[in-house]
């Protein structure tokens, strides 16, 4: 019955990228957020004096200068008084934004990134925000940390920056991040591909970048196509913690090809380069598993779970 034949091939498939896209102690996509820097930061173009006005120069200095916090107190002072300045939404905005990608975690992160919203969605209302492209790309670097369930919303600011003509360099990996979020890897394969454009990575491509497009080609089912970018982060890379992700790629796509010995090999580089991990010993397990060797299995599971008693994955396949 081809209904039948079609729901069961769907049924592996998920089966198979639950498993593929394990990656426990990093996240490729938390990865090459750090390694991309505001692109407003330092453009005096962007942030001028003409555009303040006189009243403004103490706080264009102090963008200038990197006082991000000063610059947020003193803009909300000012927006007291001012409350539709476009200037002053606008610099408020940015540099809560700032202050929030500086933060270590989400609770902390979140209020600043809603206060960025606040006064950039603000700023767009005036005549004068109302087309201008840094607001909108700012608003999409936003939205992004605000999670997946406003990834459409960081798609949609980006896009129009884009054609508006904005050229920051990290646009397309950001609309690489936010189409991953929309389950739209198709999309996010091409965003994360313009990427590797010279002209967006005059240095040429990290490693992080190869594998967020490989991950990309994983959740497509694209194992061929993915194998390439890892190999290659794992030539250029020289960070741990990346080439202990592209390894557990490779291993995944080893398994899913039947090469038992080689996905075990790259696994096991892991724990003799960087220690004992519960990732590592998770990924060992789905190898003996796939093997029939349910002892082996579940002596891995159990290392796991002594390392991360609250590893999910782990704690299901010991029934606990």
């Amino acid at each position: 019955m081809p209904g039948l034949h079609s729901k069961s091939n769907y049924g592996e498939r998920f089966k198979r990228r639950q498993k593929l896209k394990i990656i426990g102690f990093f996240g490729v996509s938390a990865l090459i957020i750090t390694g991309i820097v505001f692109f407003l930061v330092g453009r005096t173009s962007d942030i001028s004096g003409r555009e303040g006005g006189n009243g403004n120069k103490d706080l264009v200095k102090l963008w200038q200068e990197g006082a991000f916090l000063e610059v947020f107190n003193m803009s909300e002072q000012k927006l007291e008084k001012k409350p539709l300045d476009f200037f002053l939404l606008m610099i408020h905005g940015f540099s809560a934004y700032q202050i929030a990608i500086a933060q270590m975690n989400d609770a902390d992160r979140l209020p600043y990134i809603d206060r960025a919203i606040w006064a950039l969605r603000k700023a767009r209302l005036t005549h004068q925000g109302e087309n201008d492209a840094r607001v909108k790309y700012a608003l999409g670097r936003a939205y992004y940390y605000k999670g997946p369930s406003y990834a459409d919303l960081c798609v949609k600011y980006l896009k129009e920056a884009r054609t508006a003509y904005y050229n920051a360099e990290d646009i397309p990996q950001y609309l690489g991040l936010a189409y991953a979020l929309l389950h739209d890897y198709r999309n996010s394969v091409i965003a994360f591909t313009d990427a590797l454009d010279p002209k967006n990575n005059p240095k040429g491509p990290s490693d992080i970048l190869l594998l967020a497009i490989a991950r990309s080609y994983i959740e497509l089912s694209e194992f061929v196509s993915a194998r390439p970018y890892i190999v290659k982060a794992l030539n250029i890379s020289k960070d741990f913690n990346t080439i202990a992700a592209a390894r557990l790629l490779l291993a995944s796509i080893m398994m899913e090809e039947g090469d038992s010995a080689g996905a075990e090999k790259e696994i096991r580089s892991v724990i003799s380069e960087g220690g004992e991990s519960a990732e590592a010993h998770f990924r060992l397990g789905l190898l003996y598993e796939k093997q029939n060797d349910y002892y082996r299995a579940r002596a891995e599971w159990r290392k796991a779970f002594n390392l991360n008693p609250n590893f999910t994955f782990v704690r299901e396949k010991l029934n606990l």
